[in-house]
């Protein structure tokens, strides 16, 4: 099946260079200038492959778009009067709740597949999906476009190894999914579960994140055959509420482990861009709502 080769290079390489800063690439079918179009005009993208938007992440958004605008432009095509984003979720949203009227925009002409394929290989090669996104905009790629591994790691500057242990995570029960999307399991843990018989998958996932085990920890229980007793339950209400704080400043799984007196404090990220936004809430001083502790 014919490839539309020119969309693996993703939304950078349609926007005109707008400042020092961005990065200047080629244009996929020549240069088109940003123009303002009316917000309300503009329609939700029905091939956006991402599932969670943080409130934390938007609420950051909009305020930065409340002092300095929307700085890059969206990407939409022209559809029966509307225009039909194709990227930039989020920056419509934040504009929306900033009180925008207008946002600067790339319209281009694509059919439904330019759209679509677009749509998934810039979410990817961004890496701001979680894992069960990631796998299910994989499968997409290859259900409708039929493109193979090789061809999605080459677009998305992923090895073919890293697809194909991505796509497996489909094969895992809905539930065990659902704990990957939360962050709850890794894609490590993952993979070991899908060693393990459909039986005693669902209670050792389930263990697995209610206890925080670590994937030595959960692969020993596979080798033992058996699950260790629970532990005893020892709740330090104060850790509880201070661990329930930091996952509201920080918009993402924190896990506190240890007591008052000696412990570690976990905060997983995916990507370089989220390592930068979670170092950057730490920088600040914590607000009211986070309980007045500091981190």
């Amino acid at each position: 099946m014919a490839k539309a080769r020119g969309l693996g290079r993703g939304l950078s390489s349609l926007i005109p260079e707008r400042s020092p800063e961005e990065r200047t690439q080629e244009n996929l079918h020549g240069s088109t200038a940003p123009q303002g179009i009316d917000l309300g005009a503009v329609e939700a993208n029905p091939f956006q492959p991402r599932r969670v938007f943080r409130e934390e992440d938007l609420a950051e958004l909009t305020a930065s778009i409340r002092i300095h605008g929307v700085i890059q432009p969206i990407l939409v095509r022209p559809v029966d009067g509307h225009y039909q984003l194709i990227a930039g979720e989020r920056r419509v949203r934040a504009a929306r709740a900033a009180g925008l009227r207008t946002i600067p925009a790339v319209v281009k002409e694509f059919s439904d597949r330019e759209a679509v394929e677009l749509a998934l290989v810039e979410n990817l090669q961004r890496s701001d999906l979680n894992p069960m996104e990631e796998s299910l905009a994989y499968n997409r790629l290859i259900d409708e476009f039929g493109w193979t591994q090789e061809e999605i790691g080459a677009r998305v500057g992923k090895s073919r190894s890293h697809v194909a242990n991505y796509l497996r995570l489909l094969n895992l029960e809905e539930e065990i999914q659902r704990l990957i999307s939360e962050q709850a399991l890794t894609v490590a843990h993952a993979k070991v579960l899908l060693s393990v018989a459909d039986g005693r998958r669902r209670e050792l996932a389930r263990r697995s994140a209610e206890e925080g085990w670590t994937v030595k920890q959960l692969e020993a229980a596979v080798k033992r055959g058996d699950l260790p007793p629970r532990p005893k339950a020892q709740e330090d209400v104060h850790l509880k509420s201070v661990e329930a704080g930091l996952r509201r400043r920080l918009g993402t799984k924190v896990t506190l482990r240890g007591d008052s007196q000696k412990g570690r404090i976990e905060i997983p990220y995916r990507s370089l861009d989220e390592l930068e936004r979670l170092l950057a809430i730490l920088d600040h001083e914590p607000s009211p709502s986070d309980g007045g502790f500091v981190v």
